[in-house]
């Protein structure tokens, strides 16, 4: 009866072992996390936002109308490639 009661008291010392490792563990990963992201959240603030520049002294106009005419082109080739689909079936 000692032996068992031995035996019993071993496995339940175990059983608390693995789970307050596990909790520690758990709140380890957490509170490194957090701190993680603090880190990277003060190293964002620091650096100063580069406003975007002009290439080859282009103005932020000329550049939204390349993009503009860049969609469009693309649209009118999807247009032309839905009337082929078409005119083939």
């Amino acid at each position: 009866m000692d032996f068992e009661s031995e035996q019993v008291t071993t496995i339940l010392k175990w059983i608390g072992i693995v789970f307050a490792s596990g909790f520690i563990g758990y709140f380890g990963r957490h509170l490194s996390t957090i701190i993680i992201n603090r880190l990277r959240r003060d190293k964002k603030e620091g650096q100063p936002v580069k406003a975007p520049h002009a290439v080859n002294g282009e103005s932020n106009a000329v550049e939204l109308e390349k993009a503009r005419l860049k969609l469009e082109k693309k649209r009118l080739k999807m247009e032309e490639k839905e009337r082929k689909k078409r005119d083939d079936a």
